[in-house]
């Protein structure tokens, strides 16, 4: 168990102490006490909220109730002193063998270390990247794929079992393009000379492939044919060649799916029919007529009864069709029926989405609550689009005219590791820049460099004692310091930035933590500059050399920790 869950369950039992002296009413709801740094570290190590959230629903005064908890508190041994601040929280101030108890933990636990329980037995879905099928990954997915595949492995080092998947939109207007596309690529193959692109298809030169290798398959069967012969068979093959593309560059980044699921093959299943029964049979589905257009009617416009969702009864702003007046399903109507489908197998579904999509949250949120019955969390993560620089100067994208930035030329450039790490820099919804130049940058202010620098630091001084002949078989923490020590207690906070992060949807914040805990470390590194004794390796001191590369160790492994959560390498040396 780690600091901060042990300190919480001392607060329990001082608590149940209480109730069982008759002092606190019983069944008190303790599920927004909590125990967390103080604000300002001189105010101590740990600050909890217990007093201030129980003592209303106990009738009781907060500061009186805070001196029965700091009396319990502050007989513990691991308590040096127990203090109320204002009117009535609680600052805790840890003996230093309990720092030392924790720097010994993160040896012992390793690559365990910051692991929770906190999703043991909960399921979780998270879709995320489901790029139309239509090309090569570009920039515009990158953010999103790195944030679903970080949230992923945040929620599983959390506890959680985690389904990643790819919702593969193989069903609308935009992969007939594609087959069009193809075909063009084909005759193309055959010899014809096609000419320039025509407007509306894609010009990419990635469609070249799949063209030959249908040319080669087909011969000229399909040349002259109508396109109703050949346009589900092109559509078909050129999608499976696109999916091999997009999985290709998302290994380049580091990222698998557990399942790619089509939104054909959900509509051929009638998947979107059998949601529509579930719901009318609930009276969620009715067929009625929409509200005409705010503001200037249409001469076209004309009132046509179709399928309603209401959701409405789940906070949306109006009642959704599902169908269109021909009969065909609506994006809304497809999307409901996938949710059902993913519903099924998870006990909270998660959609990484970029922020143009912001407009259909609400929607999705009504049809989710409708579907499962209001028992699956569901939530939607938001990410902003990431602009590309090169030396302060914009990098335009453009799918389209096929001049755009693909995800693979870009790792090819700086790294998988560094654009990983820098999509996590920011919060999801946060505008992003991404200049090429400072990405790579050996600075402090580029937090990639930063972060896997300590950790490169604290491999080399341990090559460098192995070097001066310094053998540590065991470690005299008793000579770490109140600076040294000072590091340990942010690293102490690791699990519950682990914790806070999972149930926040938000592993950005692990990057925070990350460089956080760097920047204390390379600061006590520094302290050793002008002051040889206050040095890592002091050649003359195997003692004091031994308690600091068991302190650096232990820093680097919370390091390494964190690193893998966001699917980033601890580099050994920085070249």
């Amino acid at each position: 168990m780690t600091l901060y869950a042990r300190f919480a369950a001392h607060i329990d039992a001082v608590l149940d102490t209480l109730v069982a002296a008759g002092e606190l009413p019983a069944g008190l709801d303790r599920k927004n006490v909590t125990v967390e740094p103080p604000r300002d570290a001189s105010h101590g190590d740990l600050a909890t909220n217990a007093a201030m959230v129980l003592a209303k629903p106990a009738k009781t005064n907060p500061r009186a109730l805070a001196e029965k908890l700091v009396k319990g508190l502050g007989a513990l041994p691991e308590v040096a002193s127990a203090e109320i601040a204002g009117p009535g929280f609680i600052n805790l101030r840890l003996t230093e063998d309990t720092w030392r108890d924790e720097l010994r933990a993160i040896d012992k636990d390793g690559d365990d270390y910051g692991r929770s329980a906190l999703g043991q037995g909960v399921t979780v879905n998270v879709e995320y990247v489901s790029a139309n099928p239509t090309g090569p990954m570009h920039m515009g997915h990158c953010r999103g794929a790195v944030v679903g595949d970080a949230l992923s492995s945040l929620l599983e080092y959390a506890g959680h079992k985690v389904i990643r998947e790819y919702y593969v939109n193989d069903a609308g207007g935009q992969v007939d393009v594609l087959a069009r596309s193809t075909h063009l690529r084909y005759r193309e193959a055959l010899g014809e000379d096609v000419g320039a692109i025509p407007e509306g298809l894609y010009p990419g030169e990635y469609l070249v492939p799949v063209g030959k290798a249908l040319a080669a398959e087909f011969g000229d069967r399909y040349v002259s044919a109508p396109e109703a012969d050949w346009l589900a068979l092109f559509r078909t093959r050129a999608v499976a060649a696109m999916i091999v593309m997009i999985k290709d560059d998302l290994a380049l980044l580091g990222i698998h799916h557990d399942l790619f699921s089509s939104e054909a093959e959900l509509q051929a299943a009638g998947k979107p029919e059998a949601a529509e029964a579930w719901l009318r049979e609930r009276g969620l589905v009715y067929d009625g007529v929409l509200e005409a257009p705010k503001g200037e009617t249409p001469e076209d416009w004309e009132p046509v009864e179709l399928p309603l969702f209401r959701s409405t009864q789940f906070g949306d702003d109006q009642d959704r069709p599902i169908k269109k007046s021909t009969g065909q399903w609506t994006y809304f109507g497809a999307d409901l029926a996938y949710h059902f489908q993913k519903a099924q197998n998870a006990d909270q579904l998660i959609d990484i989405w970029g922020a143009d999509h912001a407009g259909t949250v609400k929607r999705i949120q009504a049809a989710v609550a409708a579907l499962t019955e209001g028992k699956t969390r569901f939530d939607v993560k938001l990410v902003q689009m990431v602009r590309l620089l090169r030396a302060g100067e914009p990098v335009k994208m453009s799918k389209r005219s096929g001049n755009f930035v693909t995800l693979a030329d870009v790792v090819r450039e700086v790294g998988k590791d560094v654009v990983r790490f820098t999509m996590l820099t920011r919060k999801a919804d946060a505008q992003m820049d991404f200049d090429f130049a400072k990405v790579v940058e050996a600075s402090k202010d580029n937090p990639v460099f930063y972060v896997q620098y300590a950790h490169a630091r604290i491999r080399s001084v341990n090559r460098k004692a192995a070097e001066a002949g310094i053998t540590c078989t065991s470690a005299d923490l008793d000579l770490l310091d109140a600076d040294e020590l000072a590091v340990v207690k942010l690293a102490a906070q690791f699990p519950r930035i682990v914790e806070s992060a999972a149930l926040a949807r938000e592993p950005h914040r692990v990057a925070f933590y990350l460089f956080d805990l760097a920047a204390a470390f390379h600061s006590l590194w520094n302290m050793g500059n002008d002051r040889p004794e206050r040095r890592f390796l002091v050649a003359d001191n195997a003692p004091i050399t031994c308690a600091r590369l068991f302190l650096a160790n232990a820093i680097g492994q919370v390091i390494r920790n964190g690193l893998a959560i966001m699917g980033v390498a601890a580099v050994e040396e920085m070249q």
